[in-house]
């Protein structure tokens, strides 16, 4: 038996695992560029309001419970962007699938709810471990 409500949540639930299966590489983080100053007082970036050397580009991630830091040279800049972009993407529809597979998987159980089990009242029991140790011959 099933609900007017099953058959979209079936559909919706086949797209979105379509649209994963579709998912590009990708990697967790954010993005950053960063500016830096040498230290040199003769220096560009010693002068006040100059955002100093830069930008170097750096991709921050927790590994292990740490934030790590991933240096990114400047010609892979965009397909790291990229690649975060899918991240988040990934994430959106596995957060949106699970959502769904909860939704169908309630609307089956109060549509059809398991029938008792036929048979002797209680449940099938294991035989007692005094019964099951094996023989020794003696």
């Amino acid at each position: 038996m099933s609900t007017s409500h099953e058959p979209d949540l079936v559909a919706q639930r086949a797209a979105l695992c379509a649209s994963l299966a579709s998912i590009g590489e990708f990697r967790p983080g954010t993005l950053q560029s960063r500016y830096r100053q040498c230290g040199k007082p003769t220096c560009h970036c010693a002068r006040e309001g100059d955002p100093g050397h830069g930008p170097k580009w750096v991709l921050t991630r927790t590994v292990g419970g740490k934030r790590r830091n991933f240096s990114i040279p400047d010609e892979a800049v965009e397909a790291t962007r990229e690649q975060v972009a899918e991240y988040h993407r990934f994430r959106a529809l596995t957060r949106e699938l699970i959502e769904v597979s909860e939704q169908l998987c309630g609307a089956r159980l109060t549509a059809d709810p398991r029938p008792a089990r036929p048979g002797k009242r209680g449940r099938w029991r294991l035989p007692s471990r005094r019964n099951s140790k094996p023989k020794q011959n003696v």
